[in-house]
């Protein structure tokens, strides 16, 4: 594992690459009282070539930068922890996969480790990274539908909020309707925001909607970025290579279950898929809202 200790006075301390092992915290460190931490995600994979590759690595170095600003916690040189994180990866390349369906995750943290009680910035800070191999997000693999449940009574971000940084507080305060959507048989939760049940996103990636919008146009449509969803790599990278193709409009625009639910009436949904670095690209098979089915893939259906 890598890491690399911060503190106000002395600033960066020398990288240290070594064995895997627990970390010892202060009892009062600002990442245990006030969620005082982010994180990333990304990957290695081994190509047909026997190289290794991350995917698009500085986009989430530049995020995870954002996000360290409005934590409150250091900000750090992108360029210089890829660099640190790629020797990582080079020393642990072993661990990459030979596989299509698997890959080396690697998960950057930065956390405050400041041994006082005290809501503030924190004079001491800790940034390491962990590796693990991964299979398919899903048990059902990496393309079978997923079932999302979508109900407005839950929110998980809000205009001006952390919705579009990395933060811990973001996911763990999501588990409680995330068990709900398991209990109703859906595998995960499709976040509402606002009184017109605007779509946003899904916990575990960016959503995309292929259809024929209002104005009679082919479209490959997913929310903007306005704070209140995460700027996923992987769906920056979807947008861009749909701009490239120029098959089909693609449009960044607000969606709302309304819109959605006029559309499958009139027949005009292609298909809804949601991208991000745990799932790849992943279709939707059902959504459950208001205690009804109100999309179901053709896959779903078969």
């Amino acid at each position: 594992m890598l890491t690399i200790e911060w503190s106000a006075s002395d600033g960066w301390q020398k990288p240290h690459i070594g064995p895997f092992k627990n970390l010892s915290v202060h009892p009062a460190s600002s990442a245990l009282h006030y969620a005082v931490e982010l994180f990333e995600g990304l990957k290695a994979y081994r190509g047909v070539d026997n190289n290794i590759r991350l995917f698009r690595p500085l986009n989430n170095m530049e995020r995870m930068l954002r996000s360290a600003c409005r934590a409150g916690l250091p900000s750090f040189d992108k360029e210089e922890l890829l660099k640190c994180i790629k020797k990582l990866v080079e020393i642990e390349k072993a661990w990459v996969p030979n596989s299509s369906s698997a890959s080396l995750y690697i998960r950057p943290t930065l956390i405050g480790t400041e041994p006082s009680l005290g809501v503030k910035k924190p004079s001491q800070a800790l940034l390491y990274v962990i590796l693990s191999p991964v299979g398919p997000y899903f048990s059902t693999g990496s393309f079978s539908p997923v079932s999302l449940w979508a109900d407005p009574k839950y929110t998980r971000a809000w205009r001006g909020g952390t919705g579009d940084c990395k933060m811990g507080g973001n996911y763990g305060a999501s588990i409680y309707a995330q068990y709900e959507a398991l209990e109703v048989g859906c595998q995960q939760v499709l976040w509402l925001y606002g009184d017109n049940h605007q779509i946003t996103e899904v916990g575990t990636m960016n959503l995309f909607l292929y259809w024929i919008n209002e104005n009679g146009d082919e479209e490959l449509a997913t929310p903007p970025l306005d704070g209140v969803i995460l700027p996923g790599v992987t769906r920056q990278s979807i947008i861009d290579l749909a701009h490239e193709w120029g098959e089909f409009k693609v449009t960044e625009r607000y969606l709302t279950m309304g819109n959605l639910t006029a559309a499958l009436k009139e027949n005009r949904v292609k298909e809804m898929f949601g991208a991000g670095t745990a799932c790849i690209v992943c279709p939707v098979g059902r959504i459950l809202y208001k205690g009804n089915v109100r999309y179901s893939s053709d896959q779903e259906r078969a």
